[in-house]
C-alpha cells in the first residue's frame, strides 16, 4: 500500500461516516479487514508514522487551544483524528498549526478532536483477518519528547498570539 492508497482509504471512510470519527474507525477495520495482511501492516505503518511526525509542541499548543485544554492522552487521541481528517487538514497543520482554523469546516466539540479509535483501526482489521496480535511494525521508536519548543500552556496570553486564528475561532 503506498501513501495514495492510505490517504483514498482514509478519506473515503471519513466521508461516508460524515465526520463521525469513532463512526470512521468502525468503516477503516471493514474495508482493512478486505485485504491482505500485508496491506494493513502497510496501513498501520503509514499511520504510525505520521502519528509520531505529529509529536510536535507547536500542533499540541494548537490542540490545547481547539480543545481548550489536551492532556498527554487527549493530544495522543487527537493527533489520531488529525490523521483521520485527511492529507490537506494534516499536511496543513503540520505546516502551520493555526491554520487548523481554517482548515475544519465544522468542529464539533462532542465528537472532533479525538481519534483513539482510529489509531486501532488496523489492528483491529489484522486481528480479523489472521486471528492474531499484530506483530512488531519496524518502526523506529516514536520521539520521547515532542519535537520543537515547548508551549506554555497555562499562558492564555502566549496561546493567543502563537495561534490567533484558532484563538479568535475557538476561544470566546
Amino acid at each position: 500500500m503506498d501513501e495514495t492508497e492510505f490517504w483514498e482509504l482514509v478519506d473515503t471512510a471519513r466521508g461516508d461516516a460524515e465526520g463521525d470519527p469513532e463512526e470512521q474507525a468502525d468503516l477503516l477495520v471493514e474495508r482493512l479487514a478486505r485485504l491482505d495482511p500485508e496491506a494493513v501492516l502497510d496501513f498501520a505503518r503509514h499511520f504510525e508514522s505520521r502519528y509520531h511526525r505529529a509529536y510536535r509542541w507547536d500542533l499540541w499548543g494548537a490542540a490545547w487551544v481547539l480543545l481548550d485544554g489536551a492532556s498527554d492522552d487527549a493530544f495522543d487521541f487527537f493527533r489520531c483524528w488529525l490523521i483521520g481528517q485527511g492529507r490537506e487538514v494534516y499536511e496543513g497543520a503540520l505546516h502551520d498549526p493555526d491554520a487548523l482554523a481554517d482548515l475544519l469546516d465544522d468542529f464539533d466539540e462532542e465528537i472532533d478532536g479525538d481519534g483513539e479509535e482510529l489509531g486501532y483501526a488496523a489492528d483491529e482489521a489484522y486481528e480479523q483477518l489472521t486471528g492474531t496480535v499484530a506483530p512488531d511494525l519496524g518502526l523506529p521508536a516514536g520521539p520521547a519528547e515532542p519535537e520543537g519548543t515547548p508551549v506554555d500552556f497555562e499562558n492564555d496570553s502566549r496561546l493567543a498570539e502563537l495561534y490567533p486564528r484558532l484563538w479568535d475561532r475557538f476561544r470566546p
